[in-house]
C-alpha cells in the first residue's frame, strides 16, 4: 500500500473522508478532490506526516476531473487506484416532476463516474495495470418508491462497471464495486423531500442504525490491498439487522 498512488473523489466527507484517512494511516500518496475546499485542506492538515495532494473539482465536469489525474501524475510520476465515491440522492416521488434533481443525480451519480473512467482509463491501459473502484449502494439491487431515479442511477453504475470490467481484463485492469446499505453519513442532507429527509433524519437518530463510514471505507481498502491476479468485483455492506 506504501508504494500505491490513490485518487479518490468526493474526499471531503462520509465515505471518503474515512478512506482517504484509512489509506493515508497505511501510507499511501493521496489526490484528494471534491468541491468544497475548505474540507479537503481540513483534512490535508488533520493528518500531517502523509503525501496529500488536494484539488477543488465537481465529478460532473470531465474538465476538472481531468485535472486532477493530471495532477496526480505531475505529482507522484503514476496512478495506481482511483475512488469513484462523489454522489448525491436528492430523493423524491416521480409524481413531483423534480426534473432539476434527476438532472443533478444523473450528472453527478452516472456521468460523475463515466467522466473519472474516462479521464483515467487511457493511462492505465497504456501502463497495463491499475484499479477503478466505485461506490454503489444497495439501491443498485433493489428499487423502492420515493428514490426510483437515485436507484436508476445506482443499477447504471453496476452495469458501466461490469462493462469496464470485460472490456478491459486482458489490460489487468481491475473494476470494483461497494455498494453500502444503511450508512450513518450526512447524504440524506441532500434529500429535498421534506417528508422522506424526516423519515432519514429519524432513522438515524434509532440508535443501532446503519454502519459506520469507517465500515464501508474498510470494505474499500481490502479491495485495493488484493494480490494483482485477484480482483473483487463487488462487496455489499450492510448493517445485519437490514432487511433489503
Amino acid at each position: 500500500m506504501k508504494e500505491k498512488v490513490i485518487i479518490v473523489m468526493g474526499a471531503s466527507s462520509g465515505i471518503g473522508e474515512a478512506t482517504v484517512k484509512k489509506l493515508a494511516e497505511k501510507g499511501a500518496k493521496l489526490v484528494i478532490a471534491a468541491r468544497r475546499e475548505e474540507r479537503l485542506k481540513a483534512i490535508k492538515d488533520s493528518l500531517p506526516g502523509s503525501e496529500i495532494e488536494y484539488k477543488v473539482a465537481d465529478v460532473s465536469n470531465f474538465d476538472e476531473v481531468k485535472a486532477v489525474v493530471d495532477l496526480a501524475l505531475n505529482k507522484f510520476g503514476k496512478i495506481d487506484v482511483i475512488f469513484n465515491n462523489a454522489g448525491t440522492m436528492p430523493s423524491s416521488y416521480l409524481i413531483d416532476g423534480k426534473r432539476d434533481d434527476w438532472h443533478d443525480m444523473l450528472h453527478v451519480n452516472v456521468l460523475g463516474v463515466l467522466n473519472g473512467i474516462a479521464a483515467v482509463l487511457p493511462y492505465f491501459v497504456k501502463q497495463k495495470s491499475g484499479h477503478i473502484i466505485t461506490t454503489d449502494s444497495v439501491a443498485g439491487h433493489y428499487v423502492y418508491p420515493g428514490s426510483v431515479v437515485y436507484c436508476a442511477t445506482k443499477s447504471a453504475i453496476r452495469a458501466i462497471m461490469e462493462g469496464l470490467r470485460q472490456e478491459q481484463r486482458e489490460n489487468n485492469i481491475k473494476s470494483s464495486m461497494v455498494s453500502p446499505g444503511a450508512v450513518r453519513t450526512d447524504l440524506y442532507q441532500t434529500m429535498k423531500d421534506e417528508s422522506l429527509k424526516e423519515g432519514q433524519l429519524k432513522m438515524q437518530n434509532t440508535e443501532g442504525y446503519g454502519v459506520s463510514s469507517e465500515d464501508i471505507a474498510n470494505a474499500v481498502v481490502y479491495a485495493i490491498d488484493t494480490p494483482v491476479d485477484v480482483s473483487i468485483s463487488e462487496i455489499i455492506v450492510r448493517p445485519t439487522k437490514q432487511s433489503l
